[in-house]
């Protein structure tokens, strides 16, 4: 009887360290499993088109100008490729295709050509990052199609002048978990639509104006609505910000993450594979 109560009670002590080894196994950092902990790029891992209107007006430059540079400062160790066009003139769907992504800060294609050319990119697999004015459209665009890209209706309204805001973050998706559940955004001017993205279903709204900014604005005041800042279509490999107005879109360090999680987002969903696992 002891023997047999000796060799459960050794079953059991092996048992127990059996599980502690396969948890301290799985518990180990990565570069005792024998994998590197980092990846580095030995040539540029995804090439970008960044375009904008230097015609603008005055604060949708300054913000232009000054998103060059932060991308920029993004490709140091040549991660990264980036090209800056003025126009999309030059560009058809056979030297679009080469990029996996186009940055579009307060600018849009003009003209059917380059319309039919940034659609059949869209349609196939395109990135798109686009940043205010570049969604901006009304009554006079004439461009069913980029409606049904943006998931959402035409510009209804927007606050002025620019003012700081305070946001509401859907945590539950790549571009936002690592931020705060709010924050407070930098001055811009910020645009409502009608119909809302909200009430598309294929839209995914990230971040809103939170409703505790009613009534926002000081000259020109928005009164109540549902307002998405920053969402994406899921039946496109976009996203769109709202920020973009002025000189202060990049004073803050948690909007910069955005902007930062927002570019790998979009190109890690290339339908030719996600470059950072390359």
């Amino acid at each position: 009887m002891k023997t047999h109560l000796r060799i459960r009670l050794l079953l059991a002590v092996l048992t127990c360290l059996s599980y502690s080894l396969v948890e301290a196994k799985a518990s180990r950092p990565a570069e005792e499993n024998d994998e590197y902990a980092a990846n580095y790029a030995s040539q540029p891992r995804f090439r970008a088109l960044l375009h904008y209107e230097p015609g603008a007006e005055e604060a949708h430059v300054q913000f232009d100008k000054q998103a060059i540079n932060f991308f920029r400062r993004l490709t140091y160790g040549d991660g990264w490729t980036l090209d800056v066009t003025t126009s999309l003139a030059d560009y058809p769907y056979e030297r679009l295709k080469d990029y996996s992504v186009v940055i579009s800060l307060n600018a849009m294609p003009g003209g059917k050509s380059q319309r039919e050319a940034f659609e059949k990119y869209m349609e196939n697999g395109g990135g798109w990052m686009g940043f205010h004015a570049s969604a901006y459209n009304d009554r006079n665009t004439n461009w069913p199609w980029f409606n049904r890209f943006l998931g959402c209706g035409p510009f209804y309204c927007n606050n002025w002048p620019p003012q700081p805001a305070l946001v509401e973050c859907n945590q539950e998706h790549p571009v936002t978990v690592s931020l705060p559940q709010s924050f407070v955004a930098p001055a811009s001017e910020f645009y409502q639509w009608k119909p809302s993205p909200n009430e598309n279903p294929d839209v995914e709204v990230l971040l809103s104006i939170s409703q505790k900014m009613y009534p926002f604005g000081l000259k020109d005041v928005v009164k109540w609505g549902d307002f998405p800042i920053v969402w994406t279509n899921t039946k496109y490999r976009m996203l769109y910000l709202n920020m973009g107005h002025g000189d202060e879109a990049f004073i803050d360090a948690t909007q910069n993450l955005l902007f930062v999680n927002a570019l790998r987002w979009v190109v890690s969903q290339d339908p030719h594979g996600d470059p950072f696992q390359k």
